[in-house]
């Protein structure tokens, strides 16, 4: 503990280390030359390495024998490793390999050395080799591993943790399920019980405590994860997934068999994490708390790139050894080689440490106990372990995650309010299940901006499998994962989710058990249910297995010892052999890819969450999506589904705009955010004078009230921020730096009296219809008008998005702004892609592009394209099947 309390001191404050350390219980050895011995403390030494020996003379170690120990530094595994170490010293210090000093690696010795060779070399020294055994004897790591190391008690004891969570988990149960509920009543006392047994009541009040401290502070969040099983977080409000109306398995998060710990997922807005992470900090102590490091590691084509930089080889001799690092004949050039064997040696060798994206520690004992700690520029104390050795320790991580889609429910909540005086309460959800109005938006895929269920691919799902309903979107969210679509798994339930009569069950227990999702494994949970109610394992085996069919602990003994019991079940419930392999078979193919089905829940609660707010107050919605710049689209196309919904767009104004996108009735002001090469120092200047005397009354008034320069109010003129003065832009351009290069001519010194500004008749300068557009796009990146009216096209011969319907098989010609592509590889290696377009009505566009044809007519980054190709259509899904691809010129 007291050399991690010392590291972590002077790593988290970038202080040198002290000549001495004052250390009680602890050895300090100095290198050879530093000291003399005659002047070393008790626990002071002085460590020699062997090619120092030669140094000793005159018997000098002799009159100090207990002064002297071997030194043998351990840099590098073995000799071979030596130039790996070199090459990652190059790497850390981003020079040439040849340019490597002596003083930038370590020697050619620090290696694991043979003990007896260690030993002969001391032969002649027998006194150092006898201190440096007892002072090996004298250290020792007596840490207890895979003991429980987690803060014990919430409360004074175990059994006041114990009453106090049973009292609010009984509470809570009246408000979920009111009073009488036998069946929920019954769950929850299990889960109690069982949460008591494992030690767990400490950890479910703190996660309730961080819960209410969000609540307090009118934080939303949401409890995810596996948490979501238990009954007891849903009635605590931790989690708001019913696990009894989904049929979720508590033993999925929480059982006697289970060997690594369970944990919470609780997501928040990433505006509002820091504070709830600084709120355990202080809560549970500095010395007690500690967010969780994970390590980045060397991979694949970085690899070759880093190598071949510190091997000086030029940038297009990179790029072709890692389009050629997996061929079968090694190159021919001895550098190359070189750098596909020292490139093998450092696959998954460690990078750098960083910050597992939201694991949090809070222990009994000082976290020093255990890890030394760092501290990255966020200032929160940052653990040197990574999850597999904290859960190895006995360390339990609870996740503090962020996420954009949190902060647009906040952030719409508070502009409905001021903008129409409503308070929405967004815990209603099952309200928002039920009406049918939200209902018909996810039937339709109208989901843009909301979470989860707004990318191409997922919004196909939905009208795939005319969702309208949470059950239905929980499935969406779980088969929409990459393992599944790629199984073939994702077609197969859409084909039975329309030809529910017609599936082949292999059994009527199984027809029982899977009927839900039409004889398909889709969660997680379904390999936990088959595995109990089909093989009759108990709960806690059936999770095991679940859990080594995902592939953790496939070589168990306990997973062996689970599958001879399963078909030792299945034998004496009398089903026949073959049966019993292929569900066997089934288990092991869906269990590799499924989903947690409390995980999909989770995800399905937020995303209607977001649909109700879209779908009432879809103004409100979108600009709380532009303004935490988080989705599957770029910002220009939730200002087109902004002013879809109705929103009057207009461009930031330095009287009535803000530095993020404002709201007034239907009125949209952009926010100065967006302007690019607007200095944020100028924009805070503008909004606090305006914030402390008023609007500005004019050019003048602004420019002598503010002394913005001459670059930064050009780009305030261009971008139209300026208007309210009722001047044409050229005119207030010529007007600013007329007045501008006067003022630099003048010192600025506080006037008794304004001056009249000088007035001048301007001729009147050309205006063309499209230079606001043009400016827009050059300092925002998009126009705020209809983007078709930059294309140059005639029209004639268009075909939209809207009439696809109705040409199913035929050829159609549209034309359709470009929104995003996602390039995938065939089984034969070609790359196709899947494109998604906007077209002159505002509507959706998908399209398909095979190899040949996106070879023949690739798809160039934005603008528009006249696209040319054949309808077609899947349960009820129309795409254009392209054939060829032409780009749309712009207007000038």
């Amino acid at each position: 503990m007291e050399i991690n309390t010392f590291i972590s001191h002077h790593l988290m404050e970038k202080s040198d280390f002290p000549e001495t350390p004052s250390l009680s219980e602890v050895w300090a050895i100095y290198p050879f030359g530093s000291r003399k011995p005659e002047s070393l403390g008790a626990d002071e030494l002085i460590g020699i390495k062997q090619e120092q020996l030669i140094k000793l003379y005159n018997g000098q170690s002799e009159k100090h024998p207990d002064k002297w120990v071997v030194w043998q530094p351990v840099t590098y595994q073995d000799k071979t490793r030596y130039n790996l170490h070199r090459i990652l010293r190059a790497i850390d210090g981003n020079t040439l390999l040849s340019k490597l000093g002596a003083g930038d690696m370590a020697s050619d010795t620090e290696y694991f050395r043979d003990k007896l060779e260690i030993w002969n070399r001391f032969a002649e020294h027998p006194y150092i080799l006898k201190q440096t055994l007892k002072v090996m004897d004298s250290c020792g790591v007596g840490m207890e591993l895979h003991s429980d190391k987690n803060k014990k008690h919430f409360t004074s004891s175990k059994e006041d943790d114990r009453i106090l969570l049973e009292k609010l988990a009984l509470e809570g149960l009246a408000v979920r399920y009111g009073r009488g509920n036998t069946v929920a009543l019954e769950r929850v006392k299990k889960e109690l019980r069982i949460i008591n047994e494992l030690n767990f009541n400490a950890y479910f009040l703190i996660v309730l405590d961080v819960v209410r401290y969000a609540q307090q502070r009118g934080f939303f969040y949401v409890g995810r994860g596996s948490g979501a099983n238990s009954i007891v977080a849903y009635c605590l409000k931790i989690t708001d997934v019913d696990p009894i109306k989904l049929d979720l398995y508590f033993e999925r998060f929480l059982n006697p068999h289970r060997t690594s710990p369970p944990d919470f997922d609780m997501d928040f807005s990433w505006k509002d994490r820091d504070e709830v992470i600084d709120y355990i900090f202080k809560r549970y102590g500095r010395n007690h708390v500690a967010l969780l490091g994970m390590f980045s590691t060397f991979q694949g084509r970085a690899i070759i790139r880093e190598l071949g930089k510190v091997f000086g080889l030029p940038k297009p001799e990179i790029d072709q050894l890692v389009r050629r690092r997996k061929d079968a004949c090694p190159p021919e050039d001895k550098i190359q080689r070189a750098i596909l064997k020292y490139g093998a040696l450092m696959q998954d060798f460690p990078n750098y440490q960083s910050i597992h994206p939201g694991g949090m520690l809070i222990s009994e004992d000082p976290i020093f106990q255990y890890t030394a700690m760092e501290r990255p520029p966020k200032g929160f104390n940052t653990a040197q372990v990574d999850m597999f050795l904290a859960e190895k320790i006995g360390l339990f991580k609870l996740d503090i995650l962020s996420q954009r889609g949190l902060a647009h429910i906040k952030e719409a909540i508070g502009l409905i309010k001021a903008n129409r005086g409503v308070e929405v309460d967004i815990r209603q959800v099952e309200r928002f299940f039920n009406d049918p109005k939200v209902a018909d938006q996810i039937r339709r895929a109208d989901t843009i901006g909301c979470f989860y269920i707004e990318s191409p691919a997922m919004r196909q799902l939905l009208t795939k499998l005319r969702c309208d309903d949470y059950l239905t979107l929980v499935a969406a969210s779980s088969i929409i994962r990459p393992g599944v679509s790629q199984s073939g798994m994702m077609k197969q339930y859409i084909e039975r989710f329309h030809n529910p009569h017609h599936i082949p069950y292999l059994h009527p227990k199984m027809k029982e058990l899977l009927e839900e999702t039409y004889g398909v494994m889709v969660y997680q949970e379904d390999v936990i249910k088959v595995a109990h109610h089909f093989a009759g394992l108990d709960m806690g085996e059936a999770d095991i297995l679940r859990r080594a069919m995902s592939g953790k602990y496939r070589s168990h003994n306990r997973f062996k010892l689970i599958e001879e019991k399963f078909f030792a079940n299945c034998k004496e419930k009398g089903y026949p052999d073959e049966i019993s392999k292929e569900v066997w078979r089934q288990m092991e193919s869906f269990g590799g890819y499924s989903f947690s089905k409390a995980h999909s829940a989770s995800f399905a609660v937020e995303s209607y969450q977001s649909l109700f707010l879209k779908t009432y107050y879809p103004i409100e919605f979108m600009v709380a999506v532009i303004n935490n710049f988080g989705g599957f689209y770029g910002t220009q196309f939730y200002f087109q589904e902004l002013k879809k919904a109705g929103g009057k767009v207009v461009p930031p104004c330095v009287n009535t705009g803000a530095y993020l996108t404002s709201l007034h009735g239907d009125r949209v002001t952009v926010g100065f955010v967006h302007v690019q090469n607007l200095e944020r120092k100028t924009i805070d200047r503008f909004l606090a004078e305006r914030e402390r005397h008023g609007a500005y009354l004019s050019l003048e008034d602004l420019m002598e009230r503010t002394q913005v320069d001459a670059e930064q109010l050009n780009i305030l003129i261009r971008v139209g921020a300026l208007r309210f003065t009722g001047l044409e832009k050229k005119e207030l351009l010529w007007h600013a730096n007329f007045r501008g290069k006067r003022m630099e001519k003048v010192p600025a010194s506080a006037a008794i009296f304004a001056e009249e500004p000088l007035d001048f008749i301007l001729p009147k300068f050309p205006r063309k219809p499209l230079e606001d557009a043009y400016d827009e796009i050059e300092l925002i990146g998009f126009t705020l008008g209809d983007p078709f009216e930059l294309a140059d096209d005639d029209r004639n011969g268009l075909t939209y998005v809207r009439e696809l319907p109705k040409l199913v098989g035929r050829q159609v010609c549209l034309m359709g702004h470009l929104v995003t592509t996602k390039p995938v590889r065939t089984v034969r290696g070609d790359y196709m892609a899947f494109g998604t377009f906007l077209d002159e009505k505002g509507d959706w566009l998908d399209t398909v592009h095979f190899p040949p044809v996106l070879k023949q007519y690739p798809i160039h980054s934005g603008g528009f394209y006249r696209i040319f190709g054949k309808v077609v259509e899947e349960f009820g899904v129309y795409a254009v099947e392209v054939k060829e691809l032409g780009k749309v010129g712009v207007r000038r």
